[in-house]
């Protein structure tokens, strides 16, 4: 068997040459789409705001002309008025064309997140096993943001620009054109300026979201792995570590900033050169013009100011603009980075025709199922057995055997192409069930419990609507979790604390216990259930086991041998291989792989008696 392979999410995008992707765009726009109203109106409100800019402008260049240079202050005032005028209404329509757009960018970036984290749900565990989850949540939070900025400051800003642009160039070119040609001899240095600069930008930031992301998955590790960085006295290796991946982030940094300021501070210095040489031939014209009135081609002072005014804020979008284009190349590269994502094939898929389910009987059968978690060698080799309704079998054997990836495959954790072979629930193949119905059926009890935030009751129910809070109780009482209720003043209601640090490694099993108890399933797998409490938990949790075995399917993956002694079947598998099978008192007299792991837990004393027991 070959299993599948796929790309890391971690890898670099495969098109990142191209500055814009016309693809991204369209995909990108599926998330605009249904918001565009939104988008429409503030476009339009951005070309209203542009309009009285350009307006304002106009009016004190009426001013200077008609009234402050002649000095006839008749209707003065009531221009003022209207300047004032206009000048408020441009405050309130700018601040509702900003929360449209930002509004329409929000709710853009709501379908955007709720898409990535569903199909992240979708995702097989391969997938997570070879990705970082320090990555996988800088997708979700570092790249999502950057598209924000794309949203929310990006393409409706810039087709105002332009529009605003192409106005001050109309209005320009109608009042001078000759001064306006002399205004625009610098945009062809702007131009070359910025098309050599934003490269180096457009990879400085494709080196700083690499290094965040790197820094992300480090603090993630180290967070969680602070307990055994405290006990093996590793702090000062990992604030050195720490102070490299820091020292990467801030150089990568500085280097985007770097670039970006050169581009900022270039275009700036580009404007006051055209601001220069519009006051040094415009000025001239003026002077000419006031000694000459009738001369053609003249200029007014108003229309100078006009020049000068109109030529600022020409650069300014400019300035902008080149801002903006790296805000756009570096929500391209976050883009690529999150439709890499939702790209990724890895996911365990739903039938296409779901076979006709009738009521669980609990039958189980695996068929020569073959399984490899990498291109390496198989967690599982030509496994077969089978399990009648209301069996109680027990799979044990060495670590690394396989015994947990049996359960795995059961609930069709991984894609189906990466194992040979069936398994088999009540005759019908896993792969014809669809995957809700197929785990509502099999309850799963995890060596390792996983709590999240919210109540013990919340973390019993998991949002269930069939399991309510009375019925979630009722479940937990009868695991004697009442004791830990009394233990918190709120009792069941009780905040756990992140990955349940306020609970017992016992209690934390028991309320995964009770989660499947209150779902009532009618297969139960049970992975190393009992293995990381203490003995008068563990007597706990094996009554819970027989009252939860009573009258089900159920698999029992055990490494305590003690544990499994009273189920009607063991199965023993060694180096992913089903070697052995049989009673516990049937294997303990074979003398094979099972006495052996008997024996290296309980002695050899032990084991001979059992064998004694087993022969008379």
């Amino acid at each position: 068997m070959t299993p599948a392979h796929h790309a890391s999410v971690g890898s670099p995008p495969s098109d990142g040459s191209s500055a814009f992707d016309r693809r991204i765009l369209r995909r990108l726009w599926d998330y605009i789409a249904p918001h565009r109203r939104l988008v429409y109106l503030g476009l339009a409100l951005l070309i209203v705001t542009s309009a009285s800019r350009l307006a304002t402008t106009l009016f004190v260049k009426i001013a200077i002309d008609d009234h402050i240079t002649p000095s006839d202050m008749d209707g003065f005032g009531v221009l003022m008025g209207i300047f004032v005028a206009i000048t408020i209404a441009e405050f309130f329509l700018r601040r509702w064309q900003m929360y449209t757009v930002d509004k329409a960018g929000q709710n853009a970036l709501l379908d955007l997140r709720r898409a990535l984290f569903r199909h992240m749900q979708r995702l097989s565990m391969r997938f997570y096993d070879r990705n970082k989850t320090g990555t996988l949540v800088g997708r979700v939070t570092t790249d999502v943001e950057a598209v924000d900025e794309l949203f929310s400051s990006g393409v409706v800003t810039i087709l105002g620009d332009f529009v605003f642009l192409a106005a001050t160039l109309a209005i320009l070119f109608a009042t001078n054109w000759q001064l306006t040609l002399i205004g625009l001899v610098i945009v062809p240095a702007l131009l070359w300026v910025t098309s050599r600069v934003r490269n180096r930008v457009r990879s400085a930031y494709e080196i700083l979201r690499r290094e965040l992301s790197r820094m992300n998955g480090f603090l993630h590790e180290h967070t969680n792995g602070m307990p055994l960085v405290q006990l093996f006295r590793r702090e000062a290796i990992a604030r050195g570590e720490f102070g490299a991946v820091n020292v990467g982030v801030r150089d990568s940094q500085l280097d985007a900033v770097l670039w970006e300021s050169t581009l900022s501070a270039a275009v700036e210095m580009l404007g006051s050169f055209t601001t220069a040489l519009i006051l040094w031939y415009g000025g001239g014209i003026v002077a000419e013009s006031m000694g000459a009135p009738e001369v053609p081609g003249g200029l007014t002072l108003g229309a100078l100011f006009l020049f000068v005014d109109y030529m600022q804020k020409f650069f300014r979008p400019l300035s902008d603009l080149s801002q903006k284009y790296t805000v756009l190349q570096n929500a391209m590269t976050a883009s690529r980075k999150i439709f890499d994502l939702m790209d990724e094939g890895d996911v365990v898929p739903e039938p296409e025709r779901p076979a006709p389910l009738g009521p669980t009987r609990g039958e189980i059968e695996f068929r020569d199922v073959t399984f490899a978690y990498d291109e390496g060698e198989p967690a599982l080799r030509g496994v077969s057995f089978a399990l009648a309704p209301g069996e109680r079998v027990a799979i044990v054997g060495d670590t690394g055997a396989g015994k947990t990836t049996v359960f795995k495959l059961l609930t069709r954790l991984y894609h189906d192409e990466d194992a040979d072979g069936a398994i088999l629930v009540d005759g019908v193949d896993i792969r014809d069930y669809p995957l809700a119905e197929l785990r509502r059926r099999v309850g799963i009890v995890p060596q390792d419990v996983f709590l999240f935030e919210g109540t013990i009751l919340e973390n019993i129910r998991l949002g269930h609507p069939e399991v309510d809070e009375e019925r979630a109780a009722r479940t937990a009482d009868r695991l004697h979790l009442s004791e830990l209720a009394r233990r918190f003043p709120d009792g069941y209601r009780e905040r756990v604390q992140e990955r349940g640090k306020n609970l017992s490694a016992g209690e934390k099993q028991l309320v995964s216990f009770a989660r499947v108890l209150a779902t009532d399933p009618e297969i139960l797998v049970l992975d190393e259930a009992t293995s990381n409490v203490d003995s008068k938990t563990e007597h706990l949790l094996q009554e819970a086991v027989a009252e939860m075995t009573k009258g089900r399917t159920s698999l029992v993956i055990a490494h305590r041998l003690s544990t499994v002694r009273d189920v009607d079947r063991i199965l023993v598998l060694q180096k992913g291989r089903l070697v052995e099978a049989g009673t516990h008192d049937e294997l303990i007299e074979k003398g094979g792989v099972y006495r052996g792991l008997y024996r290296l837990q309980y002695g050899e004393e032990s084991s001979t008696r059992d064998a004694e027991g087993a022969t008379s």
